[in-house]
């Protein structure tokens, strides 16, 4: 088994999340395709995204523009959970991720960890910022 890595649909702004992200955490862009790029033209507008690939940290996430006319909005019942060991990068990143969005949870303290907030995004996307005690 090679692993589990999340996709996530968006409607039509994959390409503005993808710059989003770059900005809000330093992501790296491994591959991007639009739909007229690819074998499969008649798939939708030719500036949709097929198919992405982002690297933040050690992690990967795939993305594309959901081109169904029934596909449901981004975010769902998941969760993208970030770890982090620095809380000064946390609040940045935590601060950056929810710029137009909607926090869930603030950034404090918690039992478990040195800092733990919650956001949507502007996208619809949901994530958990954990960060442990600096080393």
């Amino acid at each position: 088994m090679l692993g589990i890595t999340p996709y996530l649909g968006y409607k039509g702004n994959c390409r503005e999340a993808i710059d989003f992200y770059q900005s809000a955490l330093g992501a790296e862009l491994l591959f991007l395709q639009t739909v007229g790029e690819s074998p499969m033209p008649e798939m939708g507008p030719a500036e949709n995204v097929m198919h992405a690939s982002l690297k933040i940290g050690d992690s990967t996430i795939m993305m594309s523009d959901d081109m169904r006319p029934d596909a449901p909005a981004a975010g769902g019942n998941i969760s993208l959970a970030l770890g982090l060991d620095d809380p000064a990068k946390a609040a940045q990143l935590f601060n950056n991720l929810a710029q137009g969005g909607i926090v869930i949870m603030p950034l404090a303290k918690a039992y478990w960890a040195e800092a733990f907030g919650m956001l949507k995004d502007k996208f619809g996307i949901t994530w958990m910022l954990n960060c442990e005690a600096p080393k």
